[in-house]
């Protein structure tokens, strides 16, 4: 098949989780055999020469440098561009990008939108924009042919609101076994001995309330802070007003062998994300064990489960720091349970939903019983409540 994966910055991903979907997906449908068609944002840094990554085809498109329309502007021209060079299947990232679909639609093009969190919650869209979203999620339930969700969270929102069920495809979660720590020198770390957050810098990402709540506390271990964000100035000036110098903003990181190591030796991993679903981030946390405290939403408990401990507010992180540094703190025991709780996350069973999903797409018929009717086991053969029987392959 020709699949066409629209409405992100592209790949190589170095944003969020809507681009580490269509890295871990695209390449894993291009090694199927399937020619995997990415459209790619044009950025400065952007090596538009690039016209290949991991077997998936690359087309870079430019787009309009302001937040409430770069998305937007790019998806527009990507679905011109697949106007005239059709595919056989698009998935479409973002259910803000549904004004588009009937262009794809007009071609003849099957599509499913991935309508991803609760965008409309979040603090940087003001009141049009928050009503754009809301307009633009029952766009998507009208227009795609399929729609898919990453957590049950956002099955039950959209069967509650639309009555409307979706196709549950969840992220994956990379395990490390390693346990290397070599690389954290490089920053002046030592294993265990430090607390961490991994974040873009967005009031619902709650990096603020994780900040202000360590800072409160008596902790003898710095946090780490790795993030920033597009058109976050004045928030991010902000965070780092609320700290004090046990914090360290270190901006992103994008080497992925040092990123992961700062996940596996950290003390603590605080997770503040609290509107998109299931998390990347969040993942590739519990896939390096480590323990991880979480803000309280159905989202994060829906993953995390019992391996994890929850605050909703500041004034719960300084008990919460206190405990993980107390000498006889269970973090490596819920580091190892959260690592567990990962295995229900693989990507390898993410792309065959996503394979499957094409495929009823293109033969122009409903999904299977069980693929689609609104039970949460998409292309897992476990239920996400169900216990392990074994890990993965």
């Amino acid at each position: 098949m020709r699949i066409a994966m629209v409405g992100t910055r592209g790949v190589p991903a170095r944003y969020g989780g809507f681009e580490t979907c269509v890295e871990e997906v695209g390449k894993r449908l291009a090694a199927r055999g399937h020619k995997v068609i990415v459209y790619c944002r044009a950025a400065e840094d952007t090596d538009t020469s690039q016209t290949e990554y991991q077997g998936m085809q690359l087309i870079h498109l430019p787009a309009l440098k302001r937040r409430s329309l770069e998305t937007l502007s790019h998806t527009g021209l990507s679905a011109g561009h697949l106007f005239a060079n059709r595919v056989d299947a698009a998935i479409v990232f973002n259910a803000a990008n549904a004004p588009f679909l009937p262009v794809l639609r007009a071609a003849g093009i099957p599509v499913a939108t991935h309508v991803d969190g609760l965008e409309w919650k979040r603090a940087k869209w003001g009141g049009m924009g928050k009503r754009y979203y809301r307009l633009a999620e029952s766009l998507a339930v009208r227009w795609s042919d399929a729609l898919i969700a990453d957590a049950a969270g956002i099955q039950d929102y959209y069967r509650r609101e639309f009555n409307v069920d979706t196709t549950y495809l969840a992220y994956g979660a990379p395990i490390l076994e390693s346990g290397a720590s070599h690389r954290l020198p490089e920053m002046e770390l030592e294993a265990g001995k430090y607390h961490l957050v991994v974040a873009r810098f967005e009031p619902e990402n709650h990096v603020h309330l994780i900040v202000e709540g360590y800072a409160r506390s008596s902790a003898t271990h710095p946090l780490i802070v790795v993030g920033s964000a597009p058109y976050a100035d004045e928030y991010t000036r902000h965070v780092k007003s609320l700290g004090d110098e046990r914090v360290r903003f270190v901006g992103g990181v994008w080497d992925q062998e040092l990123l992961d190591q700062l996940y596996a030796n950290a003390l603590i991993y605080w997770h503040g994300h609290s509107v998109g679903g299931t998390n990347p981030s969040l993942l590739r946390a519990m896939g390096a064990g480590a323990a991880t405290n979480a803000y309280d939403v159905t989202f994060n408990r829906e993953v995390l489960g019992e391996a994890g401990e929850y605050f909703a507010d500041a004034a719960a992180i300084p008990d919460l720091v206190a405990s993980a540094e107390d000498p006889t703190s269970d973090t490596v025991l819920r580091g190892k349970k959260a690592q567990a709780e990962a295995l229900r996350y693989d990507w390898d069973w993410v792309a065959e939903g996503y394979e499957e999903l094409c495929r009823n797409l293109v033969e122009r018929r409903s999904p299977p019983d069980g693929a689609n009717n609104g039970r949460r086991t998409g292309a897992y053969p476990l239920e996400p409540s169900q216990p392990l029987t074994g890990a993965r392959s």
